[in-house]
């Protein structure tokens, strides 16, 4: 699709910010009125519309994208975002470690065991540590503290935070990115762990690379996200 408009700006609207094109307020794909919680947000969203070309790339519009499935699905179909959510912690991949006399299990140990033992702290849970790829489940206990700490989060957030749990496979990650001062890369390296133990043994291609980083990078611009969200 071709360039339609010149100006991109951004006004107030009742219950946040929203973009402006040619003066004319962006829908989303579901038709619905795009209106961001944050400034920051809006901002955001607005410069993904001034850096476009001639010729609109839909592959550089990933705030835009989060904030409409924010507002058309993450919001109206709540109890079920949580449960994709959740069921990532039933294989959540910091639980899952090599066998102990291998040398990767030492390096999850101590990339991993941090991480996995700090978020147990601060959402007062214990999570089954599992060695080997046979499934221990997680407790329901476990479950609902998690359930109740997702259930008080809104829409944005929680669109945020599913695109970065999914790409890590890591509910515990996910949730990492948003404390204070998270480091994205850090982890994200640490979600990719074993894929990146495997490169250093075996070398990588250009295609596992290729995909490698295209993950990467909708990490990183989901952690953004949700930063600006918080703004």
């Amino acid at each position: 699709m071709n360039r339609f408009y010149k100006d991109v700006s951004v006004a107030e609207a009742e219950g946040g910010f929203r973009v402006l094109l040619d003066g004319r307020a962006i829908k989303t794909a579901a038709g619905a009125a795009q209106i961001v919680p944050s400034r920051a947000l809006a901002d955001g969203l607005a410069l993904e519309w001034s850096e476009q070309g001639d010729e609109l790339d839909s592959k550089l519009f990933h705030f835009r994208d989060l904030a409409d499935y924010a507002i058309d699905i993450a919001g109206p179909e709540k109890d079920l975002t949580i449960a994709k959510l959740l069921a990532f912690t039933e294989t959540d991949t910091l639980c899952y470690r090599a066998d102990p006399d291998e040398a990767l299990f030492r390096r999850q140990q101590d990339v991993w065991e941090p991480l996995l033992t700090s978020f147990e702290a601060r959402e007062a849970i214990t999570l089954e540590r599992v060695s080997g790829i046979m499934h221990r489940p997680q407790s329901g206990e476990a479950i609902e503290t998690l359930r109740t700490r997702l259930s008080v989060m809104d829409s944005f957030t929680l669109a945020g935070i599913q695109t970065v749990t999914a790409l890590a496979a890591s509910l515990c990650i996910g949730l990492a990115v948003l404390e204070d001062g998270a480091d994205a890369q850090a982890l994200w390296d640490a979600a990719n762990l074993e894929e990146l133990w495997q490169v250093e043994q075996w070398g990588s291609d250009y295609e596992a690379e290729d995909r490698r980083a295209k993950r990467q990078k909708d990490f990183l611009m989901a952690a953004q996200f949700l930063a600006l969200l918080r703004a």
